[in-house]
C-alpha cells in the first residue's frame, strides 16, 4: 500500500516537535521517543473526539501494547506529523493506529507505523470495564465509520 493511500485513512493529524534532547549520538531521533509521539498524538485525538467528557479520575484507559515498525528515520529539522485513528473496539479495550511522517511542500515519507491496544478501567476500583457506548459513538462520529 502507497503512503498515500494508508493515509488517506486518517482525519486526525498533529505536527510533532521534534525537540533536541530527542536526538541520538548517530543524529537522529532515538527510537524510544516513537513512543511518546504517538502519545502526544493519542492525547490530543483524544481531546478532539471525546471534547473533554471522560472524567480521568474515575474512568480512562491504560496502555496494554505496543507495536512500532521503523522506516525511516527522523532528523532535527524534519517537519514530522503524527496520524491517528482507532481500528477496533473490543469488549474492553481498542486499538489505536498511528502513523509518523516527514512532510515537506513536495513529498510526504514514512518513518514509523504503530499499533496500540488499551483497556479501559476504573481508576476508583482497579478494574477494568466495558468500552463505554458513548466513546464508542464518539469516534464512530469522528471516524465517519
Amino acid at each position: 500500500m502507497e503512503l498515500h493511500e494508508l493515509l488517506s485513512s486518517y482525519i486526525h493529524k498533529i505536527k510533532i516537535q521534534v525537540r533536541f534532547k530527542d536526538i541520538d549520538k548517530q543524529g537522529h531521533v532515538n527510537n524510544a521517543n516513537h513512543i511518546t509521539y504517538f502519545e502526544t498524538a493519542r492525547v490530543e485525538y483524544f481531546k478532539d473526539v471525546f471534547r473533554n467528557s471522560i472524567d480521568w479520575v474515575k474512568t480512562g484507559m491504560i496502555l496494554a501494547n505496543t507495536e512500532i515498525t521503523y522506516k525511516r528515520p527522523i532528523l532535527l529539522e524534519d517537519d514530522v506529523y503524527c496520524y491517528t485513528k482507532i481500528t477496533r473496539f473490543g469488549t474492553k479495550s481498542f486499538e489505536i493506529e498511528n502513523v509518523l511522517t516527514i512532510e515537506d511542500e513536495h513529498n510526504k515519507y514514512l518513518c514509523a507505523y504503530g499499533k496500540s491496544t488499551l483497556v479501559c478501567i476504573n481508576y476508583e476500583t482497579k478494574e477494568t470495564i466495558e468500552v463505554p457506548q458513548k466513546w464508542v459513538d464518539s469516534v464512530k462520529s469522528y471516524e465517519k465509520i
